[in-house]
């Protein structure tokens, strides 16, 4: 009895550490360095990605020089970079992810990683070519 009623204590535990939702630490492919925090949240049935945080602190006023659009010239620093991801299984995608840097959108897919739900694995990809980042879950 006490080890069914454990369980459904500990289940919201395990349910929260096993969605995207929340704040995530994106690293750099090259360094290896943290570069920024991206909060991945829910609205109208998608899911967004927005730039909250900016580490490098000659960074964080940048401009979005390659961005398009009315985003052109418009701060890095709350640019939103994922959209309209919608939920298939395991899987969020059919939505985009914009890279500032380089100025291009690529189609996205986003999951966790099957053996650390502390990990987002971040895919951007044009046909059958893609990269894959691994991001860090950033504890509230």
């Amino acid at each position: 009895m006490y080890k069914v009623l454990l369980l459904v204590l500990l289940m919201p535990l395990t349910i929260n550490s096993q969605n995207i939702f929340g704040k995530w630490k994106t690293i750099d492919d090259e360094t290896g360095e943290a570069k920024s925090t991206v909060e991945i949240y829910k609205k109208d049935g998608k899911v967004f990605g927005k730039i909250i945080e900016i580490y490098n602190s000659k960074d964080r006023d940048a401009l979005c020089a390659n961005c398009e659009g009315t985003e052109y010239n418009k701060p890095v620093l709350g640019l939103t970079i994922i959209k309209n991801l919608t939920q298939d299984g395991i899987y969020f995608k059919n939505g985009t992810i914009f890279d500032p840097e380089d100025g291009k959108t690529y189609k996205c897919r986003l999951s966790l990683d099957e053996d650390n739900p502390d990990i987002l694995l971040v895919r951007g990809y044009i046909s059958f070519l893609y990269a894959t980042q691994y991001w860090e879950r950033i504890e509230s």
